[in-house]
């Protein structure tokens, strides 16, 4: 029997939003195989309990993959055009571009961030990245090589299968997008797992996929504790390449499943603890306007978040003080006010997180800024706080906090900071900030990161490749680089010339 959907009333705009609280398997919601659990949804900025979901077991997790592998072998995979996926993605899209506005409302009320930056930033730029990798669908094509005489070799890149996609909570419709467009491009199947967290849009847009007219079983969406859910497609036998979006301790474990269980392909985009520089020829009130949207932006809650930020000594006290005015002037507030650019972290564990972070930055002897004071009420918010006088051994410095925290340095010299910079197990993103065209070129080649940003920061572009390095994860998002993570080449030798004597 499916479980029966709920109707969510959203008390700020009176939009009643009608959500499946099932298992997405073959285009239907479904119960679970063997399960009771449920997994309860909290509106952060409220505390208040959203709706109960069913919460997949690892037997769910065959069943999803098997319905994932038959689709592969039979309706899509390569048994469907290039032309046919790309009619299908673009669909999505318009299905997408339809339903905006209720989807960004579903995202407040489980993730907390504000509408306004939900619709226009993390959907509007969703349905480009669906229509992006629809361009690509039908131009997938390997190379050839010829020997005139006796030899024609080509390669095919074909799909590489079945693929787990584990998505985090910072970016709900955003990242499932980065996994469902190019891997739909390719031809693979999916099984997705979104994070407890914030499964409702995932579940929401399994309708659209139903409605875009994907066959059963090319993409299927499995709610569940990541070590229930998670940790069975890492480790299953028959799902051929694993994605990931989280935390670093994660990434290791699902890299150690992958390995022990088939070696299957995996991609991880992980931690980072970003270092942002401002050099004394930066435009200071663009710097700043960057700087704090560094940090700022989805409350921190952000893998690239410019955590660390360093400023050179003969513009500190006149920068940190236009930055200290920008931090102030951003509302950080219920996600349904009008004039809310932030909103609360994403729940009570990650609440209590950040502050015992604020508080091991004080015990330390790192000085406040502004911030670091708790608000009365309900609500997980955070007021962006931001150190001074910090330590490159502090904790604050050295651990990924994932909220509106900043550690704040000076610094003399380019070479010092390009030192204090790198000194990071972590290598996401950095950014730099100079009217020097000759130092641009200088820093952002030294500095260890998969993104640098030249005098601005944060921004992406679904055509331009988005990564890590050293223990910020493995493989490339977005861009043509995607395609690569869910193809699998095969050389195929044509032999037309030459014969074989025997004995050789």
């Amino acid at each position: 029997m499916s479980p029966a959907p709920v109707e969510i009333t959203v008390s700020a705009t009176g939009r009643k939003i009608t959500v499946p609280t099932g298992l997405f398997i073959n285009n239907e919601f479904v119960a679970s195989v063997d399960s009771k659990e449920t997994i309860q949804t909290v509106n952060p900025a409220t505390e208040e309990v959203i709706c109960s979901i069913v919460a997949a077991s690892a037997a769910d997790i065959d069943v999803a993959v098997a319905a994932a592998r038959k689709a592969f072998q039979t309706t899509w995979g390569k048994n469907v055009t290039g032309f046919e996926r790309s009619r299908l993605i673009n669909k999505l899209a318009d299905l997408m571009e339809r339903d905006a506005q209720e989807l960004a409302e579903l995202e407040t009320l489980n993730n907390g961030k504000p509408v306004r930056v939900a619709r226009d930033f993390d959907i509007g730029d969703s349905i480009q990245c669906l229509r992006y990798y629809a361009g690509w669908a039908d131009k997938i094509t390997g190379e050839a090589s010829i020997d005139n005489k006796t030899k024609f070799a080509f390669t095919r890149h074909d799909p590489i299968g079945v693929c787990g996609q584990i998505i985090p909570w910072n970016y709900p419709i955003n990242m499932w997008a980065w996994k469902v467009a190019p891997a739909l491009a390719c031809s693979c199947t999916i099984v997705m797992k979104p994070s407890e967290l914030t499964p409702l849009t995932a579940l929401k847009l399994s309708e659209l996929v139903v409605e875009a007219g994907f066959p059963p079983g090319v993409l299927n969406t499995v709610p569940s504790y990541g070590s229930v859910g998670g940790a069975a497609l890492s480790s299953h036998l028959d799902v051929d390449k694993v994605a990931f979006t989280g935390s670093t301790l994660t990434g290791r474990k699902i890299m150690e499943a992958a390995a022990k269980s088939n070696l299957k392909k995996v991609s991880l985009e992980l931690g980072g603890k970003s270092p942002h520089i401002v050099f004394e020829s930066a435009d200071l009130d663009q710097a700043a306007n960057w700087a704090a949207l560094g940090i700022l932006y989805n409350t921190g809650q952000d893998c690239t978040a410019g955590s660390r930020l360093f400023v050179q000594d003969t513009i500190y006290d006149k920068f940190i003080e236009l930055l200290a005015q920008k931090a102030q002037a951003l509302t950080i507030s219920d996600g349904f006010a009008e004039a809310a650019s932030g909103g609360p972290v994403v729940s009570k564990t990650q609440y209590d997180r950040v502050w015992s972070y604020i508080e091991s930055g004080k015990a330390e002897g790192a000085k406040l800024l502004i911030g670091g004071q708790k608000r009365p009420g309900k609500g997980f918010f955070v007021d962006p706080t931001i150190f001074t006088d910090v330590k490159p051994t502090m904790k604050i410095v050295k651990e990924e906090i994932f909220g509106p925290v900043l550690s704040l340095a000076k610094f003399h010299s380019e070479e010092e900071v390009i030192a204090l910079a790198n000194d990071t197990s972590y290598g996401l993103g950095a950014g730099l900030h100079s009217k020097d065209a000759n130092q641009c070129m200088r820093v952002s080649s030294a500095l260890e990161a998969g993104t640098v940003w030249v005098n601005q920061y944060n921004m992406l572009n679904n055509n331009v490749p988005f990564g890590g390095k050293k223990q910020s994860g493995i493989g490339r998002e977005l861009g043509s680089y995607a395609l690569e993570e869910y193809t699998s080449i095969k050389a195929v030798h044509w032999n037309f010339g030459e014969k074989l004597d025997w004995p050789f």
